[in-house]
């Protein structure tokens, strides 16, 4: 029997692989991808994986013909992966509805937020930010997939201590700074964001993140021109819903 080949494209990610260790595979900015077939759509059917919340993760494992840990990407490459894949599946036009209107999108033509490359500390997932109503000099990290699993375990494990705790933002503030005032034990960060942290400057930091983020730009401009954000639902890859 003969051997068929799939036809690849390769991505371009948003944070240009400047936010992975040199020895990353990711470092290169670049993602290998195949064109969706008949397995994948097996992956997004499969009950169990939609169930555990990995059904998408596990599509990628699928697609991904690259070397790399798809927990190791920050959200916004996976967001541009995420896209790629829809595209390379579906087609690039996705339609979906708003404010009681259907809307159809051309994914290729979306584009990646710009991106400060002068904003990296030290060449790492690291920046600078100094919280605007307290005057106190933090840095931060953009989240991967390893940081999301962790936090998803912490939230859960609190809410089975605190039925109707809801830990979630504090939870991904501690996880997502990684200095207060050049102190990084996770002892300082997790006190500060408990006792000390004001919900303005909370505010303000989550603000600002989304500014200097890398991340594919989802903005979509309606007939009635208002800005929104494209939504990723079940339709996105599930177009016969």
């Amino acid at each position: 029997m003969s051997e068929f080949k799939f036809p690849t494209e390769v991505i371009e990610l948003p944070s240009k692989g400047l936010l992975y260790p040199k020895d990353n595979p990711l470092s290169s900015g670049k993602v290998e991808m195949k064109y969706m077939t008949a397995r994948e759509e097996d992956i997004l059917t499969n009950q169990s994986y939609i169930d555990k919340g990995i059904v998408l993760d596990e599509l990628l494992k699928s697609l991904i013909i690259s070397p790399i840990n798809i927990k190791d990407l920050i959200v916004g490459d996976k967001n541009a992966l995420l896209v790629a894949a829809r595209v390379l599946g579906y087609g690039k036009d996705y339609s979906f509805s708003y404010g009681g209107e259907s809307h159809t999108v051309d994914l290729s033509t979306l584009e990646n937020k710009p991106f400060d490359e002068s904003s990296i500390v030290n060449g790492e997932n690291q920046f600078e930010f100094t919280l605007p109503h307290s005057n106190i000099p933090v840095t931060f990290k953009i989240l991967t997939g390893h940081d999301e699993s962790k936090i998803d375990k912490e939230i859960t494990g609190l809410k089975k201590i605190h039925k109707n705790a809801s830990p979630e933002l504090t939870t991904r503030l501690k996880y997502i700074l990684t200095s207060v005032q050049g102190d990084s034990e996770t002892k300082t960060i997790r006190n500060f964001v408990d006792n000390h942290l004001l919900a303005r400057d909370s505010r303000a930091l989550r603000q600002h993140i989304k500014e200097v983020q890398p991340d594919v730009d989802l903005t979509f401009t309606t007939d009635g021109d208002e800005e929104i954000t494209i939504p990723i639902n079940l339709n996105f890859f599930w177009p016969d819903l």
